[in-house]
């Protein structure tokens, strides 16, 4: 797992989002950028941080913030958790891990003494130029938008 680290560029990338549109990285371009990647749709912990950054969405926008969430869900089911949570931010449908395999968050994990692979919870801030600026690799779910505001 090579997971993309401060200072660097992220590469361009276009994927499906909950309505089957496509969002391109350089649609963000000239804006600043928050990527927060979570293992699944509707499950607690992930429900807990996109809706923590849905309650802070204003000032994260007063901060000159755009916002997209990732998973490898499908799209209905990334519409499903948008429409139930009102998310105001697309949701990604990246069901081949092209966008994950970029930003290097899909690998081994460990969860009740079982290894598999899937998504490492992480957030990217990105500037205008898409360059990565931050990185937060222990997501604190009920209190993600204050990781990213302070």
């Amino acid at each position: 797992m090579n997971t993309l680290k401060v200072n660097d560029k992220v590469p361009e990338f276009a994927a499906i989002d909950q309505d089957g549109n496509t969002i391109n990285l350089s649609d963000y371009s000239g804006k600043k950028l928050i990527v927060f990647f979570y293992p699944k749709a509707s499950t607690p912990g992930c429900t807990a941080e996109a809706c923590n950054l849905r309650d802070n969405y204003g000032q994260l926008q007063n901060q000159g913030y755009e916002l997209l969430g990732v998973s490898a869900d499908a799209p209905k089911k990334q519409l499903n958790f948008k429409n139930k949570y009102n998310f105001p931010f697309p949701l990604l449908a990246d069901e081949d891990h092209t966008i994950l395999n970029i930003f290097g968050v899909w690998g081994p994990k460990k969860f009740m003494g079982r290894e598999y692979d899937g998504i490492h919870r992480k957030t990217f801030v990105i500037n205008e130029d898409g360059v990565i600026t931050k990185v937060i690799d222990k997501v604190k779910t009920k209190d993600h938008a204050a990781q990213l505001l302070d």
